[in-house]
């Protein structure tokens, strides 16, 4: 018998993936979603746990992409999600065209917080739910030559702080926000990072101890998780570090050919 229902976004490969391993394992039936046909072979690898997997291609960066997602819960009362999708601006930001970087801050911010709010909405109505929001450690740091990205984890991770506090009174319903660093997934080669020092890293975080971090996180109904001793040692650095500074270390790490140097 199924433990619930559960919405993944961003499943197609990578931390959303193992997200989706995680909660289908654990005996829940799962919806999951990517803007590309990818998802479809996902979602048969997802099957493998024999609970039932749905699966929608849908661009979560338009409110008519959220829509299309909910509508195909068909009713089901969420009691999971997972707000994982995201996009990655690698190089100068006067390079980028307009519909590159603002289709980052429509996938990264605007369709997040819409999904968070219709879900959000229910739980809180029921007094109960949990969910799962893909920050990042990217959000204390400023990211030169990847700065529309570490600009929108800025805001996820404030976010979803503002929204903890403003249901705190729910106690049945919890938001948890994961908060990686470097991971080993497609992320550096749809950003364009693959000729920077970060993209070439092989040091990167694994994205399924990354996903276990979150669900355990998640499961114990935490505030957020920092995955990585490194990672939380980056997170106190940035509370007393010049943000100056901060941004000079990213650009060593982030700037196009910085792998060759």
């Amino acid at each position: 018998m199924s433990k619930g229902f559960a919405i993944i976004t961003g499943a197609s490969t990578g931390i959303g993936f193992e997200l989706a391993h995680r909660a289908a394992e654990n005996g829940y039936d799962i919806l999951v979603v990517a803007d590309e046909p990818l998802i479809e072979a996902s979602a048969t690898d997802f099957e493998r746990h024999g609970t039932q997997v749905f699966s929608i291609e849908a661009d979560l960066s338009t409110i008519d992409g959220v829509d299309k997602l909910l509508a195909a819960a068909q009713g089901r009362t969420i009691d999971l999600l997972f707000a994982n999708a995201g996009i990655g601006t690698g190089g100068p930001f006067l390079d980028q065209d307009v519909t590159m970087w603002r289709h980052s801050v429509d996938t990264n911010i605007t369709g997040t917080v819409y999904l968070l709010q219709k879900v959000l909405k229910q739980m809180v109505a029921r007094g109960e739910g949990k969910v799962l929001v893909t920050g990042s450690i990217a959000g204390y740091i400023p990211g030169a030559f990847n700065a529309v990205y570490n600009a929108t984890k800025a805001f996820v991770d404030n976010f979803t702080e503002a929204l903890r506090n403003e249901i705190k009174e729910h106690e049945g319903v919890t938001i948890t926000t994961l908060m990686p660093g470097p991971v080993e997934t497609e992320f550096f080669a749809r950003a364009g990072l693959l000729d920077t020092q970060v993209g070439q890293d092989d040091s990167k975080s694994d994205p399924a101890k990354v996903a276990t971090d979150g669900w355990n996180a998640l499961m114990a109904g935490k505030g957020h998780i920092v995955s990585g001793v490194g990672n939380k040692l980056q997170v106190a650095a940035s509370g007393v570090l010049p943000q100056s500074f901060l941004a000079e270390q990213h650009r060593k790490m982030a700037e196009p050919g910085s792998a060759d140097s």
